[in-house]
């Protein structure tokens, strides 16, 4: 019986703990979920053994992330729902193969795919150019996309609206640590959000009164001393079912104006 109730306590904080993330009232999850308040309540204090299904009903009304889902169960004392290969496994050969196609796709404008800590797994060749104006050892693996983006001696240094970019980016990965509580990511947030960059404040007047259809763009200035405009799109694999491959992202640049593409084109590449 001590044995049942410690696995319970364990269970239901972090259950109660995601669902205050999320900034839902008992109330509010039960009726999402289709259940009682006063059965939440009894599964959140320990005084109820949720079954693997519940737990997972309720982890999919607070879209909870795969890999914290087995946390979950395996809190509860239940196995593990959700997968977890290496990106070379062969099973997901068809994953591997789909990125490809992407990246390969997307030339010659600069594609990445990065995991749930923003380190970079792939990327294509376009990417050569963008890898030339950063400091070799921030391209030492694991190469962190975050690092080169913002770092002083990365990409930052030849991004033009370098407030505005950051303040995109650590936005992302503030959302990031609010949903997931990964302390890793937090650890990371912590380091990127010191890198000195001039302070942006949003304006949504601004940028109305601009007339632009995509924002933020990103301004680099080029080694020779032109500017190329991008904007950015983000892809994620929207039906997985397995750790790994729910935490890819496809990043994704494309130039804002002619003027960009044609220099993409005949940029070098490494």
């Amino acid at each position: 019986m001590t044995a049942a109730v410690n696995i319970q306590s364990r269970a239901g904080p972090l259950l109660r703990e995601w669902r205050k993330r999320q900034r839902l009232s008992q109330l509010e999850l039960a009726l999402d979920a289709g259940i009682s308040a006063r059965h939440l309540s009894f599964i959140e204090t320990g005084r109820s053994r949720p079954s693997a299904q519940m737990l997972l009903l309720l982890a999919e009304q607070l879209e909870i992330p795969f890999r914290e889902r087995n946390h979950l169960l395996l809190a509860a004392g239940h196995a593990p729902a959700f997968p977890q290969r290496s990106l070379e496994d062969p099973e997901l050969t068809p994953v591997r193969e789909a990125l490809d196609l992407i990246l390969t796709g997307h030339e010659p404008y600069p594609a990445a795919v990065v995991d749930r800590y923003w380190n970079v797994v792939a990327g294509n060749a376009a990417m050569g150019a963008v890898a030339a104006l950063v400091d070799e050892e921030l391209l030492e693996p694991p190469v962190n996309a975050m690092r080169v983006g913002l770092h002083p001696r990365g990409l930052a240094r030849s991004i033009v609206n370098l407030g505005e970019v950051r303040a995109y980016f650590v936005g992302r990965l503030e959302r990031q640590v609010a949903l997931t509580g990964d302390e890793k990511l937090a650890e990371l947030l912590e380091e990127v959000a010191a890198y000195p960059a001039p302070e942006y404040q949003h304006d949504p007047a601004a940028v109305a009164a601009a007339g632009e259809i995509l924002t933020p763009l990103m301004r680099l200035r080029a080694p020779d001393g032109r500017e190329l405009s991008f904007f950015a799109t983000v892809a994620t694999f929207g039906t997985a079912a397995e750790v790994t491959t729910s935490e890819l992202s496809i990043e994704l640049a494309f130039p804002a104006d002619a003027a960009t593409a044609e220099m993409l084109r005949n940029l070098p590449r490494r």
